[in-house]
């Protein structure tokens, strides 16, 4: 039997990894450029990596050396400077910003005395302390952080600075395109995940009717079929707004591709390669995957049937925390931690399917859907209305199942994102549905 004693330490232990290996990522992030590059801002749509090394500090001492410890502020006069809130990413780089040595100090300051605190503080008697629910939201904003950066890094001019080796994951490729999902009720959401953030928040019962959706992501190869038969220029396929953009901006493909000596190419962190034909489309807004979803005759998934998809047993009736069980992820069963720079083959991590095989619902590319971000029933903002509630709305959209550049602390059946439809910066892709 497991003691109350023997349960914390274990909490203790798990925080304490999870932010270690955060810490560990940010660092090869910003020691992979020069100090040039973490002070230069790379696009108006990204902060300067300077910033978020510095912001990621700044909110662990606000958290947990203040509100969980009481503390008084380590550097007050810096606070203003790393609120998302008050200037936006493009007037950053022309703030009074630590230098990168100065950030990394602080970054590491902050963190020896959160160790600290840790060691001691009782991981219950409030909802920040319960389950260490405070020390695991820090962990996920700081590798939530350090996806932002990556993003950064495939934004920037230049050679390439970041290495990992190719996804090499089992591969058996499905024998069908799409499975039926069966009509009924199933839980969405959690209440007992610990870690799990308000807007996952709380369970709740969807009763969807049935619908097909795709065994894997919609590949490059599919993608270029779209464009090849016209895509990008025929209106009947396009939400009018996303006409307009990709109209007004000459788009014609995903970002980052090119057509060049009659092949495509795209720049992945730094390199130029041909598209592959059988990995999951990248970096596609959600215009362009609705206009190729309505193109094939089928649509978008709602964020409800994509979480059915990945979570709901028939078997048993319930929805386990990932599509393969209650386990945590292992590299056999996605692509997930920045182990690699690219998504895996459509078809790969057969170990990682749900129980009505569908594949590589969690890692490789975030999955656009149709809906838009919106509460639960019964949501309640916590700890701050800033985290979810003041985004919700029919502005964005909500994503799924997280990319390659996730972290699998960040990264759950439950776990909802969100953008403005025509981000194309982030790691998204997308598989399509139908109705029955």
């Amino acid at each position: 039997m497991t003691t109350p004693t023997s349960s914390t330490e274990a909490l203790r232990e798990r925080a304490a990894a999870a932010l270690a290996a955060a810490r560990v990522r940010t660092a090869a992030l910003t020691d992979a450029v020069s100090d040039a590059d973490l002070n230069a801002q790379h696009s108006p749509l990204m902060s300067p990596l300077v910033w978020d090394l510095a912001h990621i500090g700044n909110q662990e001492e606000l958290w947990l050396l203040r509100r969980v410890a009481g503390r008084e502020s380590m550097r007050p006069e810096i606070d203003p400077l790393y609120d998302a809130f008050e200037h936006p990413r493009a007037e950053r780089p022309k703030l009074p910003l630590l230098g990168p040595a100065d950030a990394r100090r602080y970054a590491a300051e902050v963190r020896g005395r959160v160790f600290d605190l840790l060691e001691r503080t009782p991981l219950e008697g409030s909802a920040l302390l319960d389950d260490g629910f405070a020390f695991g939201m820090i962990a996920q904003h700081e590798q939530q952080h350090d996806e932002t950066m990556l993003i950064t890094h495939q934004l920037r001019r230049g050679g390439p600075v970041l290495t990992a080796p190719d996804p090499d994951p089992p591969y058996d490729p499905p024998l069908v395109a799409e499975v039926l999902v069966p009509a009924g009720p199933f839980t969405m959401g959690t209440s007992a995940e610990p870690w799990s953030l308000d807007n996952e928040r709380p369970a709740h019962v969807r009763d969807l009717a049935p619908f097909w959706i795709d065994t894997v992501p919609v590949t490059n190869a599919a993608y270029r079929a779209f464009i090849a038969d016209g895509g990008y220029r025929e209106p009947r396929w396009w939400a009018a707004a996303g006409w307009e953009q990709i109209r007004e901006h000459a788009i014609e493909a995903p970002l980052f591709w090119r057509r060049e000596a009659g092949q495509w190419l795209r720049r992945r962190f730094g390199v130029t390669e041909p598209v592959p034909d059988d990995e999951p489309v990248l970096h596609v807004s959600w215009y362009e995957a609705d206009a190729y979803a309505r193109w094939a005759g089928r649509r978008l998934p709602t964020e409800a049937e994509w979480e059915k998809a990945a979570r709901f047993d028939p078997a048993t009736g319930r929805s386990a925390r990932h599509p393969w069980g209650d386990a945590d992820p292992t590299p056999a069963h996605a692509n997930l931690g920045q182990r690699h720079l690219r998504p895996a083959r459509a078809g790969s991590y057969p170990a990682g399917a749900s129980p009505l095989g569908v594949r590589q619902l969690i890692g490789d590319v975030w999955e656009w859907t149709s809906s838009d971000f919106l509460p639960y029933p019964g949501f309640r903002a916590f700890p701050y209305r800033e985290y979810s509630e003041v985004f919700f709305g029919p502005e964005h959209k909500v994503l799924r199942g997280g990319s390659f550049a996730v972290d699998q602390v960040a990264c759950r059946g439950t776990f909802r994102n969100w953008d403005l439809p025509v981000r194309r910066q982030i790691f998204s892709g997308f598989r399509t549905a139908r109705d029955v």
